[in-house]
């Protein structure tokens, strides 16, 4: 996969995704999105890639936010559209991948950032790191799921307070809220995010995807989470992966997973 804006490395079963463009503190652009989009997706039809950790070049920042200056100019219908497409494209992707996704946050992760660390399945941060939706303080909001993903991440007074302040939280208050899983020095952070993506490797891949979209489906305003949970346990039965694991526990062996 070749990318402007964009690189990738593989480690097994585990990918590294890195926003190269640490001149403009790895900001997101239309590009940057579509680039992004096609990456995640490629990944998570990949049946050689188990876990994908995702990251910004650099020391400075993780995504300091978007590229301002590509819509200070638009209507409201070109907003909008601005904000449904990167929703689609890219945010809401990673977030109902099944291939789980690590959000290394190094340095900023400010507006467009925070929300695709956000939109990840997990997230570790540098103890440099800073994070915020400072969208108001520009007369607009945050137009990528901030306004849903932190309130469920931290709970709604604390996002109404992040969002209506626009100031900065610390990595350790990010840590206190849940808003991250853990703070680490810069210099651990890959290496703390590999840790956990190769625990994640070791399980099936398929039963990890099944997971994802029932934990997914508790947040969905429009479907029943357990009702989803049920659908999908029972699934799991008619698995490759159920046949491995089950039948590797009861010869105390190992289990290799193929996944489905």
């Amino acid at each position: 996969m070749n990318y402007k804006n964009i690189t990738v490395s593989n480690e097994g079963l585990i990918a590294t995704v890195t926003i190269n463009r640490p001149d403009k503190l790895n900001a997101l652009n239309k590009q940057v999105i579509a680039e992004l989009g096609d990456c995640m997706t490629q990944l998570d039809n990949d049946v050689e890639i188990r876990c994908v950790i995702l990251t910004g070049s650099g020391d400075k920042a993780f995504v300091a936010g978007a590229d301002i200056s590509e819509f200070a100019s638009f209507s409201v219908d070109e907003g909008k559209k601005l904000a449904a497409e990167g929703q689609q494209k890219l945010f809401d992707l990673v977030e109902n991948m099944t291939t789980p996704v690590i959000a290394a946050v190094n340095g900023f992760a400010l507006g467009g950032g925070l929300e695709l660390a956000m939109s990840c399945h997990m997230r570790v941060a540098s103890e440099n790191a800073k994070m915020g939706l400072p969208e108001v303080s520009l007369g607009v909001i945050p137009g990528y799921g901030g306004t849903q993903r932190l309130p469920r991440l931290i709970g709604k007074g604390r996002a109404m307070e992040l969002i209506a302040t626009a100031q900065m939280m610390s990595a350790s208050r990010a840590e206190e809220t849940g808003l991250v899983n853990y703070v680490v020095p810069q210099e651990a952070l890959l290496e703390k995010c590999q840790e956990i993506a190769k625990k994640i490797v070791r399980n099936s891949p398929t039963a990890i995807g099944f997971a994802i979209q029932a934990i997914n489906a508790g947040f969905d305003h429009e479907t029943n989470g357990f009702n989803s949970e049920i659908e999908l346990f029972g699934k799991a039965f008619g698995t490759n992966d159920f046949k491995e694991g089950t039948t590797a526990f009861l010869e105390k062996r190992k289990a290799d997973f193929k996944g489905n």
